[in-house]
């Protein structure tokens, strides 16, 4: 542990441990007393939960498994006792996820129907699946029944092989599980590595990474395709740190960046830091375009063979829009624009401001994008200007880059018009490898803690029953923020 880190209380790792586990396994109780079942209602109320035949126990056993696994893993923000210990511990809290049904979302549904569509030959970006006969679609949530897909080609393309090789609703949702663990295994061979080319200790990037709850309950047992495109980004970005500058390196790199993408479009905020760590020497213009290039290459083959193979073309790109029709107020921009609908209903007119304040939200995302890019571009010049020690200067660049592509999906996750809790996973994975300081740690930590307990059992979000005054308190954080960030931009312009 870092001497910045401070005085930690010291917790037993065996009572951390079993106190997960147990937690685990009343989640996984939860999931089959009344999780995302494919007979089980699809739009229940809080009441309609609560009245079910196992309701009760149901919700019982959520809160309980939740508040003992959210807390074994905050306990150890620190840092596990060793990175074999993480590895297992994470591990083992996995094990009665697995054998859970899905829960947390109603996803998995719509990943299956969507690659019932495309195997049957009907153009998943055009039309939804209840259009497209699936017929599992009384197991999707209803408000993604009649949308198109909103996930790129190589997703599509995976969840169609789910479809043709599972045989049946069940066989699918068991491959496309399989496929989300693989996405998660991928992610968790890649954290040592990172972690190690940055200098944070790997014992407190794995433990942060793989034992957060949200990994568990919504990549495994959710089977969320964030999974596989995490893993792919992260190996992307492994590939980078170790081997800047060679052509064959960044093709491959580019690639699994760009099936990444085809997978989640978000993952393209990445992609300028990307080319950042592509340089090898001295940092030029020349030297960005000539490395990037070979990025980019990769990058660009990567979507155009995935679009051709699926046969969808580009048609990914315009379904999605669709992706904002969900509102809650867990993403900021939307509760802010519920809030100025409810001032204005004050006033006896509803200024209908979410899709406004979404578009305002975007553009600053657009914004901070390249603020941060040119943040890590100059520091990045900086170091080259310099001379230092080589061990320092090989630690400093890929801290540089890592730092602003966990920064710029942060900032993604914060500002897009939607927010869903296994979102956060992405930045989270990306920033417990390069976040030394465990006081700086809690800035991403805690609101991951938070995100959750947001999702019930079934699928249904604690968000859905709580517009209101979740709007007004998430409006007050954004107010909050933004104060304190305008002080201190004034108090460095006055010294």
């Amino acid at each position: 542990m870092s001497e910045r880190d401070g005085p930690v209380r010291p917790v037993a790792p065996a009572l951390v441990r079993y106190a997960g586990l147990t937690g685990a396994v009343l989640l996984a109780v939860a999931g089959w007393l009344g999780g995302a079942l494919p007979g089980a209602s699809a739009n229940s109320s809080l009441l309609d939960i609560w009245r079910a035949p196992h309701g009760p126990a149901a919700l019982g056993c959520w809160l309980a498994g939740t508040v003992l696994l959210v807390g074994a893993w905050w306990s150890l923000r620190w840092g596990a006792p060793s990175t074999r210990w993480a590895y297992l511990t994470a591990g083992l809290w996995l094990l009665p996820l697995l054998a859970a049904p899905p829960m947390g979302s109603r996803d998995v549904y719509s990943y299956a129907c969507q690659g019932w569509t495309w195997t049957h030959g009907i153009d998943p970006y055009r039309v939804g699946v209840a259009a497209a006969g699936c017929p599992w679609t009384d197991a999707v949530s209803p408000i993604w029944r009649d949308t198109p897909a909103p996930y790129g080609p190589f997703f599509v393309l995976l969840a169609g092989a789910a479809v043709v090789f599972g045989g049946g609703l069940t066989g699918t949702i068991v491959l496309l599980r399989v496929i989300s663990l693989a996405g998660v295994l991928l992610a968790a061979l890649c954290l040592p590595g990172l972690a190690r080319a940055v200098g944070v200790p790997t014992r407190r990037a794995a433990w942060l990474a793989l034992a957060c709850p949200l990994i568990g309950v919504h990549l495994v047992a959710g089977a969320h395709n964030d999974a596989v495109g995490l893993g792919l980004l992260l190996l992307g970005l492994l590939v980078l740190v170790r081997r800047p500058g060679r052509p064959r390196a960044l093709l491959v790199a580019g690639v699994l960046l760009g099936l990444a993408v085809a997978v989640k479009a978000f993952a393209v905020v990445v992609l300028p830091f990307a080319a950042l760590a592509a340089v090898l020497g001295r940092y030029t213009v020349r030297a960005l375009l000539r490395d990037a290039g070979w990025l980019a290459g990769g990058v660009v083959a990567a979507l155009v063979v995935t679009s051709l193979a699926t046969g969808l073309g580009l048609g990914w790109v315009g379904a999605l829009s669709h992706s904002g029709e969900s509102q809650q107020w867990t993403s900021p921009p939307t509760a802010v624009g519920f809030v100025i609908n409810y001032v204005g209903i004050l006033f006896g007119r509803e200024p209908q401001a979410v899709p406004v304040v979404r578009v305002v939200a975007l553009a600053l995302l657009a914004m901070l994008v390249v603020a941060l890019w040119w943040r890590a571009w100059t520091a990045l010049r900086r170091l080259g200007d310099v001379r230092q020690r080589l061990a320092r200067l090989g630690a400093a660049r890929p801290r540089v880059t890592l730092t602003g592509a966990g920064l710029a999906l942060a900032a993604t996750v914060l500002l897009a018009p939607v927010f869903h809790p296994w979102y956060a996973t992405w930045p989270l994975a990306v920033l417990a490898v390069v976040t030394v300081s465990v006081a700086r740690t809690v800035w991403f930590v805690a609101p991951c803690a938070v995100a959750s307990c947001l999702a019930l059992p079934d699928g249904a979000n604690l968000a859905r029953f709580t517009k209101a005054p979740g709007a007004i308190l998430m409006t007050a954080l954004v107010v909050a923020v933004l104060i304190r960030a305008l002080r201190v931009a004034l108090a460095r312009r006055a010294r």
